[in-house]
């Protein structure tokens, strides 16, 4: 079971030269991906207890078109464990606009996390 989000990620989230987006905006979208997720597999949002390991591979720009992909890896009683990864898909050219799909995308992020769903939701959904 998995979910992917697609977004653009705008100038305006650049904080660095180069363009450069912190490593913790990729980390908010796997919360988004993490709790669509739930839904999808629980019926419930459930709640984020934290990550066992993130590995910040490669640079996320402004201009950049990302795709976030959240995997369920393995399913406790109340605790799902979450493999996370963030592509960037597509990239600016230059300063005026142009941009490019990439033949093969960059795989900037990684991280594996764990979710938990209140006792009576376990299972709940299809």
């Amino acid at each position: 079971m998995h979910v992917i989000h697609q977004r653009y990620v705008a100038y305006s989230e650049a904080h660095y030269a180069g363009n450069l987006v912190d490593g913790a905006y990729g980390l908010a979208l796997f919360g988004d991906a993490g709790t669509h997720l739930a839904i999808v597999t629980d019926g419930h949002e459930g709640l984020f207890a934290g990550y066992s390991s993130v590995e910040f591979l490669a640079p996320v720009r402004g201009g950049d078109v990302i795709e976030v992909e959240a995997r369920l890896a393995a399913k406790g009683t109340r605790s799902r464990t979450i493999d996370f990864e963030l592509r960037v898909i597509a990239r600016s050219v230059d300063g005026t606009g142009a941009a490019e799909i990439l033949a093969e995308p960059i795989v900037a992020t990684r991280a594996r996390g764990t979710g938990v769903v209140p006792a009576n939701r376990e299972g709940s959904a299809a």
